[in-house]
């Protein structure tokens, strides 16, 4: 009898058959296994495995190594003959693995959840008895050994689920009478979480208990006393009620009669399967210090059923708190969405950028749910299919912040009666109310006793109340709006020293701007004021960054973006972000990636206008369009070695592009995470009529958008250009924008269109002379007339594209890239000629390219086109020679490392050679190996090879 597994993450990952331990390997392998047990039985996508392992230092080989771990654990973990099925199953593009009952995080949960159970039926011994089962699970630290930013993610979560569990723990022993055994443990916890108040409170109650009501009121004021320095604040509401009731002596502190918990727990029944993990978990942070609100929340909570619900500010005033309220709604009820919680930010009023499109708002979402971005349609109706299709069956949870019109959102609604979606938007969206059956709920400006309970919480209770009437003087003063109150309460905070009079008499004095967020019935309401007071402590320099961030396309920027923006060394730079970080007027969102609010952005385009020459504003623009097209430029030239690289003016002064050292990844990496900016910044370059900045970074970024899938971006990018080149008359500018055109217009599917534009490129390069350019347009237009079915204007096409090259060669600047491009273009040849059936041609143009490719190092060249050369010997009737081609394709494409969908087309032909060779066992074994790939990949090719196998083995 086979005996069952066990799984442990509640300290080092660990996993036993029996009671022998499995070995497990190294650490990235054990944080594979941990990452498909956290997310209990949920698909795991492969990009989502590669960024939990290596972060941002993903390597190119990811997916082959991720494939070569999962081999392994199989191999380590699974049965020969489980009935349940593979531990770990291929499920598209990811991996998903059955978790065994026996699973300690699993375990954990299940007796904490009866515990709750037993108190709620007031048995207290027996809830102790589990809750303390539940602590002895915990070995160490959560996930020891395990490193990176994602494990490090986790282990707070688990932590937090630790801490959470103990405090439970300790109050039921407290109810119990255990308070001096309690006292000893919380002190000891009190001294290793010296912020957390659930401890702190326990405390005070296990001293008080046990008889020691002096140190109870100590550990109060040293709670206080941390609090302050630490944080500024003073204890919480729980705290300081707890502290009055210690003074008052109340007899309802007195614990009720000791009992005596038995000494072991009962039997614990066997544990029930439990729902999924939430994945993915995008929601923001709550809010620490959020007040208020009851009302609101309780008509939240009194929706009888999941569905839309609109949060919106009565008159659309911005600042009155739509998020932070969204998201501790959300934050409060995600329990009842095990299936994730999705966060998706729509920039209805970026003062600067543009909305995003329902069609990049379903494209983000569809990622987010483990969809690859290449298999995604690009049409608005087919992408909203293929997004209800995936809710299909799911309870999620869907935060749409700062909707612009219910035309952005209608899209996204989910049509699955187990999701709710939460939509903010400072309009009122009647339309969302009236047509699809939205709940609004309406924020109105804090009540005057919630804004005075956030003053109170973030300046201190006893500060607030020795200052009553500068509190009534700056709740008025910030109209009671949220926003407002929290950058007030800021700058009250850092500047301890000075009253909070001075602070109410600089909001009374300076209350004359931001004229679009002013209420005309309350000429008090003014947000600017709040703004103006901590622009105006900034430092000169940092003062001007603030500005001048005003220019940036958004939604978010780097700091060598930044340097580049003020013209200033990266260091100082830094510091001057520091700054502006302290005093709240730019955010980190995510790490090294700082944005700001749109009350603030717009207030730094009023200064910006205000103080800085129009000429200056200009000059910053020009900067930062400097730094992302070199950068870009230099990003483009390493991910494609064979393209044609435009010039490009001399960079600016005080603009320094980004360097990445000659490693292509990075430079991947890089585009990856700009393509918003890089997309916003050619729209703004052309709204400025920066024109051949337009068409220059369009070109730029058009084969990162390319490889990406990103069809419908690239067509609009690359039209954006088309205008820009025209209004430039710059010919050459316009076949770049033509053949930009061509590849998107191929990608979305129309390839008569395609060719059209191809073809146009063609014309313009010619009658400029740009001959190389010209080749480069060739290439697209063959692929297009291949994909449209013309196989004979395709090899036209292609060999147009060699010629070029060729007489290129000799006056190329850059010779190694033009002879890449010609065993490139060799090898299309060949290629079309296999598809038209003329063999022994293709085999003369590949042996040329391959000779070429061996020549200049090009070892993927050299792979496609040995590729190329089997296929051709096969169709020929050669089938060693095929076979050794193949294998010599194989072995180069592994050499390369991370390509795999490359290697599984060739293992198919191998297969395919050796069954007609008449091998039927080597055939099925390259097959065999294919269609691991193919089920890795999860690609649709997988489906009739499958079939072919079976028939094979028939």
């Amino acid at each position: 009898m086979e005996h069952p597994l066990r799984f442990a993450v509640l300290g080092p990952v660990r996993a036993w058959r029996g009671a022998t331990e499995i070995p497990l390997g190294p650490p990235q392998q054990r944080a594979v296994l941990a990452v498909l047990l956290l997310a209990e039985g949920a698909h795991v996508s492969t990009a989502a495995l590669s960024d939990a392992v290596w972060g941002i230092n993903t390597p190119p080989s990811a997916a082959t190594v991720l494939r070569t771990y999962i081999h392994r654990l199989r191999k380590v973990l699974e049965a020969d003959a489980d009935p349940a099925g593979p531990l770990i199953r291929s499920v598209q593009d990811g991996y998903q693995l059955r978790v065994p009952d026996e699973f300690d995080l699993r375990r954990f949960r299940e007796l904490s959840a009866r515990a709750d159970r037993a108190r709620g039926e007031g048995d207290l011994i027996g809830a102790a008895n589990l809750l303390r089962e539940a602590a002895a699970l915990w070995y160490g630290t959560a996930l020891a050994g395990i490193r990176g930013d994602h494990a490090e993610q986790q282990r707070h979560r688990l932590t937090e689920m630790w801490l959470t569990t103990t405090a439970a723990r300790l109050t039921v022993e407290l109810d119990l009478g255990n308070s001096a055994q309690a006292a000893v443990e919380l002190a000891e916890l009190v001294t290793e979480h010296p912020l957390d108040e659930r401890f702190r409170e326990l405390l005070m109650l296990a001293y008080y208990r046990s008889g020691r009501q002096a140190a109870a009121l100590d550990s109060y004021q040293e709670a206080r006393t941390l609090l302050a320095e630490e944080l500024g604040v003073d204890p919480g509401p729980a705290l300081q009620k707890l502290h009055q009731r210690l003074l008052r002596a109340d007899p309802d502190l007195i614990a009720p009669p000791s009992r005596t918990a038995p000494a072991s727990p009962p039997a614990p029944a066997p544990p029930p399967p439990l729902p999924t993990t939430p994945v993915p978990s995008q929601l923001p942070p709550a809010l620490p210090v959020f007040v208020g609100r009851e009302a609101e929340l309780a008509q939240a909570a009194s929706l009888s059923s999941p569905g839309t619900v609109v949060v919106s500010a009565v008159a659309g005033t911005a600042g009155v708190g739509k998020t932070a309220f969204a998201v501790h709604w959300a934050h409060r009820v995600a329990h009842r969405f095990p299936d994730g919680q999705l966060y998706l930010n729509l920039r209805g009023f970026d003062p600067v950028g543009v909305p995003v499109s329902p069609e990049e708002a379903l494209r983000t979402l569809l990622v987010s749910l483990g969809v690859d971005l290449r298999t995604l349609p690009h049409d608005l109706d087919a992408l909203t299919a293929a997004y209800r299709t995936h809710l299909a069956g799911r309870k999620l949870l869907l935060l749409l912040d700062n909707a612009r019109d219910a035309a952005q959102v209608r899209p996204m609604l989910p049509a699955a009666a187990d999701c709710l979606a939460i939509v903010t938007s400072r309009n009122q969206l009647t339309g969302l109310v009236a047509l699809d059956g939205a709940h609004p709920v309406h924020l109105d400006v804090l009540r005057y006793s919630e804004a005075r309970a956030l003053l109170a919480r973030r300046l201190g209770a006893a500060r607030v109340e020795a200052e009553p009437d500068a509190v009534d003087e700056i709740i008025v003063r910030c109209a009671r709006l949220p926003l407002a109150l929290a950058v007030a309460a800021a700058r009250g905070a850092i500047r301890t020293n000075s009253s909070l009079a001075t602070l109410a008499a600089e909001l009374r004095f300076s209350a004359k701007d931001l004229d679009a967020f002013q209420d005309e019935s309350d000429t008090a309401a003014d947000v600017r004021a709040v703004f103006s007071w901590s622009y105006q402590a900034l430092a000169p320099e940092a003062a001007r960054l603030f500005r001048l961030l005003a220019v940036h396309p958004g939604p978010d920027i780097t700091a060598p973006a930044a340097a580049s923006l003020v013209g200033r060394p990266l260091a100082p730079t830094r510091r001057l972000i520091a700054q502006l970080l302290q005093a709240h007027l730019l955010d980190e969102a995510a790490p090294g990636r700082y944005t700001s609010h749109d009350l603030l952005r717009a207030y730094a385009a009023e200064v910006a206008e205000a103080v800085e020459p129009p000429a200056d504003l200009q000059a910053a623009r020009h900067r930062l369009l400097d730094h992302y097209l070199h950068t870009a430029h230099g990003a483009a030239g390493l991910t494609n070695r064979a393209r044609v690289l435009i010039p490009l003016a001399p960079v600016t002064e005080g603009v320094t592009p980004e360097d990445f050292g000659g490693d292509s990844a990075k430079a991947t990496a890089w585009l990856t995470a700009e393509e918003a900016v890089l997309t916003a910044a050619v729209t703004q370059a052309a709204a400025h009529h920066h024109d051949t900045h337009t068409w220059q970074l369009a070109w730029a970024i058009a084969n990162h958008f390319h490889l990406r899938g990103l069809w419908h971006d690239e067509e609009a990018v690359q039209r954006t250009a088309l205008d820009s080149a025209r209004r430039l008359g710059d010919p050459a500018a316009q076949a770049y924008a033509h053949r930009g055109l061509g590849l998107a217009r191929a990608g979305r599917g129309h390839f008569a269109e395609a060719a059209a534009e191809a073809q146009r490129a063609v014309e313009l390069f010619t009658t400029v002379g740009d001959l190389r350019a010209a080749a480069e347009s060739y290439r697209t237009l063959a692929w297009a007339q291949e994909q449209n079915g013309d196989l004979d204007a395709a090899l036209d096409a292609a060999k147009q594209s060699l010629e070029l090259f060729r007489t290129c060669e000799s006056q190329a600047p850059d010779p190694v890239r033009v002879r890449t491009s010609i065993a490139s273009a060799l090898n299309a040849v060949g290629w079309n000629h296999v598809l038209l059936g003329e063999y022994r041609q293709a085999l003369d143009y590949c042996r040329e390219a391959l000779a070429l490719c061996l020549e200049l190092g090009d070892d993927l060249n050299a792979a496609h086109t040995w590729d190329s050369i089997g296929h051709a010997h096969h169709h020929l009737g050669q089938y060693a020679e095929a076979v050794t081609a193949f294998e010599h394709a194989l072995g180069l494409y592994q050499r390369q490392g991370d390509l795999p969908w490359f290697i599984a087309g060739t293992l198919t032909r191998l297969g395919d050679t050796h069954h007609s060779a008449g091998d039927p066992v080597a055939a099925r074994k390259a097959w065999t190996e294919a269609l691991a790939i193919m089920d890795d990949l999860g690609h649709a090719d997988a489906g009739p090879l499958r079939e072919r196998l079976a028939v094979s083995e028939g």
